[in-house]
């Protein structure tokens, strides 16, 4: 009897023992399983790379009939699932092909169980055949002759008795080997099975949502229903027209003198991310002509996202900018629900006009943010105000903005979009415009 051990079992030793599996070819040791012909498992034991494994191919002949090596994988293609189990599919294949294992390396939704097993982490691995000295009776053994006799005695001798059924009684090895088959046993699949997967869908929800809409279609198609006035139709669209303009978001700033984000300069800051002097700006608008500022500025802000089909589309969202309550008031009772963020300069008397004038409660129902420049010393005044700094003091990664650093502005005006997006996504999802 040879006592060469399992080629599998032994790759399995060396991997979980971790000694250490490296390569050899005719000029000795190499460092690549591409350009070698033999594995080194131990010291002791050294096998071609193209030895066939335990493991039998999906596509391989039945359990039951005589399978030849064709129909296993060889030691090398075993030996890559498990060095590359958690690389990519595109590696993964690129390397089997690289190694001339194209069309026999093992399956990438096998790889995985395979190296699990290798790892000694499942004690089972389907496709894995048993060793002949797991089982007690080999499978494939044919039925005793002597069992036989008898019914060919009778058969020969032209008896006229009735053949008496006996109970079989199963032998407690064969039951064993039978456990071991199916525990063993590979299940074909096919793309359809493999798209399906194993979890059960329940569509009842999608179900549920549509059938009180099916029930008014189908009460609106039974001759003699009265259809719905035209006119209330038509109203209810315009008034719907009318309330989603009116649902921009509102940001409201400081209008205090030394507020860095003033109405002169929040456009080209919020819109093209460029941060002016406050008192640079309002010296060009007064060049300009424009010796008053506005009191209510829209923001267009372009938005880019990937959509179901994986192209790129370009949005754009209007925002309004106002200084104060009483610009605020033009938008209506409700322009308060429409508020997403206040700019405070930390003095609170910015909010005495304000619906909510203390500064907890204020930005409990408003995003807050306090602007300063990098150099400003702490506010202490804000440290309960639940606000966001745009202010950063190295080497923080947060945001900032730096009168000697004029190219970090892009990075401060992403950041705010950023904050203002997530916290008006959980308190004012409504107001998010796709």
């Amino acid at each position: 009897m040879s006592t060469t051990p399992d080629p599998l079992n032994a790759l399995r030793d060396a991997i979980r023992t971790k000694k250490g599996v490296t390569y050899a070819n005719g000029a000795g040791p190499c460092a690549s399983l591409a350009a070698a012909t033999h594995i080194v498992l131990a010291p002791a034991l050294t096998l071609p790379k193209a030895t066939p494994t335990r493991l039998r191919k999906p596509d391989a002949a039945a359990p039951g009939a005589q399978a030849g090596a064709g129909d296993f994988f060889r030691l090398d293609a075993v030996l890559l699932a498990w060095l590359l189990r958690d690389a990519s599919v595109g590696e993964y294949m690129r390397t089997a092909r690289e190694a001339g294992l194209l069309g026999a390396f093992v399956s990438n939704t096998e790889r995985r169980g395979v190296a699990e097993w290798l790892d000694g982490k499942t004690s089972q691995c389907k496709g894995i055949v048993p060793l002949e000295s797991d089982s007690t009776t080999p499978p494939g053994t044919p039925p005793s002759r002597s069992a036989l006799l008898p019914a060919a005695a009778g058969q020969a001798g032209g008896s006229t008795a009735s053949t008496v059924k006996r109970r079989h009684v199963p032998d407690a090895a064969d039951a064993d080997v039978v456990k071991k088959i199916k525990q063993n046993e590979v299940e074909l699949s096919d793309r359809t099975s493999v798209l399906r997967g194993t979890k059960p869908n329940n569509f009842n929800n999608v179900r549920l949502i549509y059938a009180e809409k099916l029930k008014k279609l189908k009460e609106a198609s039974k001759p003699g229903a009265v259809p719905p006035p035209a006119a209330a139709s038509k109203s209810d669209a315009k008034s719907q027209l009318r309330k989603a303009r009116n649902m921009q978001p509102i940001i409201m700033i400081s209008s205090s003198p030394t507020s860095l984000i003033t109405m002169y300069n929040v456009r080209r800051f919020l819109q093209e991310a460029s941060f002016d002097n406050p008192s640079d700006a309002r010296a060009r608008a007064i060049a300009e002509g424009n010796t008053r500022p506005e009191d209510v500025i829209p923001i267009y802000r372009k938005r880019t996202h990937i959509d179901t089909s994986g192209q790129e589309r370009e949005t754009s969202g209007k925002y309004v900018v106002v200084d104060g309550v009483e610009a605020l008031a033009k938008f209506g009772t409700d322009a308060w629900d429409r508020v997403v963020a206040v700019l405070t300069t930390g003095q609170a008397w910015q909010f005495k006009p304000y619906k909510w004038n203390e500064p907890k409660t204020l930005f409990h129902h408003v995003k807050g943010f306090y602007v300063s420049w990098a150099n400003d010393p702490p506010n202490t005044k804000i440290t309960d105000w639940n606000v966001t700094e745009l202010k950063a003091r190295p080497p923080s990664a947060q945001p900032l903005i730096d009168q000697h650093r004029r190219h970090v502005d892009k990075s401060v005006v992403a950041s705010f979009w950023k904050t203002l997006d997530a916290w008006t996504l959980a308190n004012k999802p409504w107001l998010i415009q796709s």
